[in-house]
């Protein structure tokens, strides 16, 4: 494991056509592997992105085969790079609802992991006539993530799961230096809360945040907040994009998460204590 590895978050602005997004994945992923990186993180929904998320349960893959895990683990291998492939509807145990999950690749094109989103959006945002039912679409998941990267030890949370801190909580219990965050914010929730809720988990947990996000008007009519971004251990964000396709990269520095732990060892002064899975 190196202590200094360079990785990426990449943003996009999916629609419907799952052979155009891909063809936008592959382009974005290549970008990152030529500059560099050695694990880049994609956005929710990166393969499919409709109006509404029933839809999901039309295009959902078996785990294990299909068209988007097959490209995950092509484009791995063929950069030599780790991908965190966003987001994936899988076939669930409802026939009409999907898990939303997060397939992790290693650079040889293997699956290293997956997490199924637990924390579901639904909600209701009044003053944009907005209303959001993911549970009628999405199979929750029950178990959190945390492997073993180039990078460090990774851990996992897609979207609407960055407003539970417990479960970030969780994971650094589990030894995570660095937390992925594949998203999709709307612009509403994202101009009022994303910025401050990405560096609030990697403030207070003392990690590295790699958060990817959708971010433009969709063909579907949705808009998303975007904003990508790599915050550090002290809440700095280190790169950033704002709206539309690219790619954000930065350094990730285990010597600098390990000496501010160090020196501020809040992680070490906790009183209270959650009950965890």
């Amino acid at each position: 494991m190196s202590e200094n590895v360079k990785v990426s978050a990449i943003q996009m602005a999916s629609g419907t056509n799952i052979d155009a997004n891909l063809l936008e994945a592959k382009r974005l992923i290549k970008q990152a592997a030529d500059d560099g990186s050695k694990l880049v993180v994609l956005p929710e929904n990166f393969s499919f992105m409709g109006q509404r998320c029933v839809e999901m349960v039309s295009v959902a893959e078996h785990f294990g085969d299909g068209k988007v895990q097959s490209f995950l683990s092509r484009q791995a291998n063929d950069n030599d790079i780790w991908i965190v492939g966003g987001t994936v509807p899988l076939v669930s145990s409802d026939d009409s609802r999907v898990r939303s999950s997060c397939l992790i690749y290693n650079s040889e094109g293997e699956l290293a992991g997956r997490y199924d989103k637990m924390h579901l959006f639904d909600v209701q945002l009044v003053d944009a006539n907005e209303q959001y039912s993911e549970s009628l679409a999405i199979e929750p998941g029950d178990s959190s993530l945390v492997i073993d990267t180039p990078c460090g030890p990774l851990g996992v949370a897609i979207c609407y799961d960055l407003r539970f801190p417990e479960m970030f909580r969780d994971l650094i219990d589990k030894g995570a230096r660095i937390i992925a965050v594949p998203a999709a914010f709307t612009e509403v929730t994202g101009k009022a809360h994303w910025d401050i809720l990405v560096r609030a988990r990697a403030i207070e947990n003392l990690c590295f945040v790699i958060a990817s996000a959708q971010g433009s008007f969709h063909v579907s009519g949705r808009e998303t907040h975007g904003h990508s971004m790599l915050v550090d251990p002290w809440g700095t964000v280190l790169t950033e994009l704002g709206k539309g396709t690219g790619v954000a990269s930065a350094t990730v520095d285990l010597d600098f998460l390990e000496s501010t732990r160090q020196n501020f060892p809040s992680l070490n002064h906790r009183r209270l204590t959650c009950k965890t899975s």
